[in-house]
């Protein structure tokens, strides 16, 4: 495996770990289960805190996934060499930036969305999350690659 590959790994791996993370933290899970009480946590219940991680991690993720993206694209790989298991991860990591990207813009001023709509949007952007935690954890496990 190459040094670059596995830089990849190790930096894709933070990256979700920390979105994640901040993600959930952004909920009063973190409070109302106590683990902010353990010191060196309580950061997890600042709720500002964790919107800005969670902002500047997933302005990273993108950008890393433009950079993987457009790497494999000019290094004419072909996309048939993608495993399934990538492709899935693939189709919802665009997901959660389209969900990620309309729940950044109902945030800004005279933008309006229906009730209805940002229920959707949380919780499409929440399952999202989940499935590629998910989807991670078994390619994790099973020791699928994301390329042939």
């Amino acid at each position: 495996m190459s040094l670059v590959y596995k830089t990849r790994q190790i930096v894709y791996g933070f990256t979700l770990f920390f979105i994640a993370l901040s993600g959930f933290a952004q909920m009063p899970i973190f409070k109302r289960y106590y683990i902010a009480d353990i010191p060196g946590l309580g950061w997890l219940d600042q709720f500002y805190v964790t919107h800005v991680l969670h902002y500047v991690f997933a302005t990273f993720f993108i950008g890393f996934g433009i950079y993987v993206g457009m790497d494999f694209v000019l290094n004419k790989k072909n996309i048939s060499g993608l495993t399934a298991s990538g492709v899935v991860k693939i189709a919802v990591i665009v997901g959660l930036m389209v969900s990620g990207g309309l729940m950044v813009a109902k945030n800004l001023p005279g933008i309006y969305f229906s009730h209805t709509l940002i229920y959707v949007m949380n919780i499409s952007h929440l399952g999202l999350c989940m499935a590629l935690l998910m989807a991670s954890a078994y390619t994790l496990v099973r020791r699928k690659a994301w390329i042939k």
